[in-house]
């Protein structure tokens, strides 16, 4: 095999494993759960406080800010593949729909397109 067919096969491969624990939520187990936290008692983890709460937020603007910029950079091919993954975590015939991973795929195209408006902009010299 040469060595373009065998990168092109580890890709593939890569590509589906990724997309595959999008089906257990990366490794979750019965009812979302993780599976190292399945056997524990609910009280096990206090709840989040205000101030960690604001935290996340803040956490997770600045993490969608990367991304946006990351794919704004990203090649043809790149945002494709995520435009994919949106297309793959979304409702398919025969599964029941779950809010929170439809809310996931449509605020994962709304990245690539919020990135799409950065690629346009030119910079200031």
């Amino acid at each position: 095999m040469s060595d373009e067919r065998q990168e092109t096969s580890t890709a593939v491969q890569q590509q589906l494993e990724a997309l595959s624990r999008w089906e257990n939520e990366g490794g979750a187990g019965p009812g979302g759960i993780p599976r190292e936290l399945s056997g524990l008692d609910p009280s096990y983890m206090p709840p989040l406080t205000n101030a960690e709460l604001v935290l996340l937020r803040v956490r997770v603007i600045a993490l969608e800010n990367l991304m946006i910029m990351l794919l704004a950079e990203a090649s043809d091919k790149q945002r494709e593949l995520a435009r994919q993954m949106a297309a793959y975590i979304s409702p398919r015939p025969g599964f029941t729909p779950h809010p929170l991973t439809i809310q996931a795929a449509a605020l994962m195209k709304n990245l690539i397109e919020r990135a799409a408006h950065y690629r346009t902009v030119v910079p200031p010299e």
